[in-house]
């Protein structure tokens, strides 16, 4: 049994030696920086915010009129009953868990907010990685890491950030996506003149 465990550790040790004499290349990038150069997040992220301004102001008109009320019960409760208090604490109640239902539906874990976002940084964060991935390979980097992410990177030297060539590369395929397009216009403007 020893003799096992002791041929396991020298195998072990052998092929970190020998994967460590070859010398690890590593990069990283700035997920955060490279999504904020990409015009379609930038445009995306402003129309969702439009939508968040919107939800707010329903969820503020909302409290308002709740605010209002309360004011009225409060103003009126001397000339009640207390069977008509209690009816119109209940509406009350019932109000409040429409406005937090409401501030979940928009706001909350699962809420629009939340999932639209996620709708939208899903296809660029796809699109970086099959970039990043495609730079690593060519490069031949072992490891390429995001240094937005929780990762903690106490020290990086900035000829290891691969962040520009991941923004060129975004950018000449945009270039050529949008050449395509044209080309394709223009094919039809001149099929429809003919």
């Amino acid at each position: 049994m020893n003799f096992k465990l002791s041929f396991a550790l020298f195998c072990f040790i052998i092929s970190t030696l020998s994967y460590a004499q070859k010398g690890v290349r590593i990069a990283y990038i700035d997920f955060n920086k490279i999504i904020e150069e990409i015009g379609d997040y930038k445009e995306a992220i402003k129309n969702l915010e439009i939508k968040a301004e919107n939800w707010n102001r329903d969820i503020e008109i909302k409290k308002m009129e709740l605010k209002s009320m309360e004011n009225q019960l409060n103003a009126e409760k001397f000339l009640l009953t207390s069977e008509l208090i209690k009816d119109r604490e209940d509406e009350l109640d019932i109000y409040r868990n429409e406005i937090f239902n409401l501030q979940n539906k928009y706001f909350g874990i699962n809420g629009n907010y939340i999932n639209q976002k996620n709708k939208l940084i899903k296809p660029i964060q796809d699109r970086v990685l099959s970039i990043v991935r495609e730079i690593a390979i060519e490069k031949k980097f072992d490891f390429v890491f995001d240094r937005s992410s929780k990762l903690i990177m106490l020290y990086s030297q900035k000829n290891y950030d691969i962040s520009e060539l991941v923004l060129r590369k975004i950018n000449n395929q945009e270039k050529i996506k949008n050449r395509k397009e044209e080309i394709e216009r223009r094919k039809k403007s001149r099929n429809k003149k003919s």
